[in-house]
Formats: C-alpha cells, sequence, structure tokens
C-alpha cells in the first residue's frame, strides 16, 4: 500500500500538530507514509528519526503555478500511489490526486474557509480510520541521553516568531531571566535563528544574566536533544513551543496575536496566557503583546518549574 499525505501548511507549529494524524494514518495501513509539504515546516528536520515517513516530497515554488501543476502532477503520478491525504480544501491538491492517477482521495470539504487545524485534522482522519487518536504529538531524537547538569533550571526561551506582533518584548524576557535566576540556578537558551538576530544581539547586550546559549546557528534537528533537556519552555507562540511539548517539555506560551484556540488547546503539556481581558479569544487580529501580564508569566513559570 502506498500512501501520500499533503500538508501544504507554513509553520513549524502546524506540522508538529498534524503529527498524530499523519502516524495513525501510517499505523492504519501498516506502511510508512510520503509526505508532501513545504520547506518551511522543516519536517526534514523533525521527522529524520521515524520510520513512518519514508520519503518527503519538498513543495517548493517550482511547483506552483500552471507549470508547477503539471510538474506536481507528474512527480505523484510516477510513484504510483494508492491513496492520498489531503489536509486541506484546495481544489489544486485534489485535481493534482485526480491527474495523478491515484483512485482513493481523502480530503476536507472543498473551499472550506475556517479551520481549527488540530480540530479539523482530528475529525477528518478519525472518521477514516475509525477510531480515537490522541492530539498529543511525538517527536524522536536520535541518541538522546539525559546528561545535562541537573542542578541548574533549563529553561527554552521562545524569542522569536512568524511576526512582530505575536514578539513579547526582549526586555520582559530578560526581567523575567533576572527574577527566575533569584530564585533558581538557571540556564538560558535563546530560541531563535538567522532570521531573529536582532532579538538575539538585544539580549545579548541588555542581559547581565550570562548563563545562556543561542540557537543562532543551529538546524532544527541540531536543537531537538538541547530543548529535551530543558524544565520548561517560556515564549511566544512560535514553532519552538509545539516542539517542546512534542519532545514532553512544558510549554508557557504567549498568545497575542494567533488563535489560542487553535493552537494552545491541543496537548496537556501547553500552558497559555492570554492579554489581559481576553480569554480562549486571541485571533490574528489580537494584537495584544502590550497587554500580557508580567506578573503572571513570572508567577506561572515558577509554577511549572517546581
Amino acid at each position: 500500500m502506498k500512501v501520500l499525505v499533503i500538508q501544504q501548511r507554513y509553520g513549524i507549529g502546524d506540522m508538529v500538530i498534524l503529527l498524530p494524524y499523519i502516524k495513525a494514518i501510517s499505523r492504519k495501513y501498516g506502511s510508512p507514509i510520503t509526505l508532501l509539504s513545504k520547506a518551511s515546516s522543516k519536517a526534514s528536520d523533525l521527522l529524520s528519526e521515524e520510520k513512518f515517513v519514508n520519503e518527503i516530497i519538498i513543495l517548493d515554488k517550482d511547483k506552483d503555478g500552471m507549470r508547477g501543476f503539471f510538474k506536481l502532477s507528474n512527480e505523484i503520478r510516477k510513484r504510483k500511489f494508492d491513496k492520498v491525504f489531503i489536509f486541506n480544501s484546495s481544489l489544486r491538491y485534489y485535481l493534482v490526486a485526480r491527474i495523478s492517477g491515484i483512485k482513493s482521495i481523502f480530503q476536507y470539504p472543498l473551499f472550506r474557509k475556517k479551520d481549527n487545524i488540530f480540530k479539523s485534522a482530528q475529525e477528518f482522519t478519525e472518521s477514516i480510520i475509525g477510531e480515537k487518536i490522541s492530539s498529543e504529538p511525538t517527536i524522536k531524537v536520535k541518541n538522546y541521553k539525559n546528561e545535562i547538569d541537573k542542578s541548574l533550571k533549563h529553561i527554552c526561551l521562545g524569542i522569536s516568531a512568524s511576526g512582530p506582533t505575536k514578539i513579547w518584548k526582549i526586555d520582559n524576557y530578560i526581567k523575567l531571566c533576572d527574577e527566575l535566576t533569584k530564585i533558581y540556578d538557571c540556564k538560558f537558551y535563546l530560541a531563535g535563528g538567522t532570521n531573529d538576530l536582532n532579538l538575539i544581539d538585544e539580549f545579548k547586550k541588555k542581559s547581565k544574566n550570562k548563563k545562556f546559549y543561542s540557537f543562532e546557528k543551529l538546524t532544527i534537528k541540531e536543537t531537538l536533544p538541547i530543548i529535551k533537556n530543558c524544565n520548561l519552555y517560556i515564549g511566544n507562540d512560535t514553532g519552538w513551543a509545539h516542539i517542546a511539548v512534542a519532545l514532553n517539555v512544558k510549554a508557557l506560551t504567549l498568545f497575542v496575536d494567533s488563535p489560542v484556540l487553535a493552537y494552545g488547546r491541543y496537548s496537556s503539556k501547553m500552558t497559555t496566557i492570554e492579554p489581559q481581558g481576553e480569554i480562549n479569544s486571541t485571533t490574528h487580529d489580537t494584537l495584544g503583546k502590550e497587554k500580557i501580564s508580567f506578573d503572571e508569566v513570572l508567577m506561572t513559570a515558577k509554577k511549572l518549574l517546581v
């Protein structure tokens, strides 16, 4: 049985949230699946140690537009898939599957606009395979060994995000580190890449705390064992938060400009804080980064570190 899964969302968090359902499809048909996804989802890094995926086809710019449509169709046709699961409502991918000769096509209802990512995926997959699926994601890490200094509290700081409206100010993170180090002996890990050098440099210049390590030169794959060794993630709603919970690390996630019901309610490891006045109501237009209570973040972090 040759099975294709199409997951076209951009984000790392999206990829992590959909993992339980992609794994369930592989289990159902007793064979590894082929995954079609964007490079920005970092599926290759996240799934490098997983057995349920045997190939990842990158959905790059060459597969956009009319010419890309036929290029993608040809690439899929030559693999002769028996089934395809399409985790979106796009007519484009339905037509690609049809033209590619896949006889068994499963997809979200066409042209649906609103989508709670984990609920939609859960309902879609459960209806097909006929069993309940836990929404808790997991990621395997190669040669993982818990050999960190256990006298320290290891805290991953998710200072980056997909846009400026989702980022809590660096000054807040610096103040938070100062307050936590009054209680615990801590080491902090700055979760950000080359696109976040301005934030990382600002932290380095302003912070008096020297017990920190930056992810700026690491691949996502290289950060996985480091995050898995952490006691807690504190940060913005970004891919790092979702990676943390998939590595069985508690995540204190700040939702200031993204839908908490879609991205903050799928895992028991995820604790969320919203702007003051918001209760399960943040969206992509909340613009609430100035309304996050510092005291609430500090108090919640201390509870999670016990």
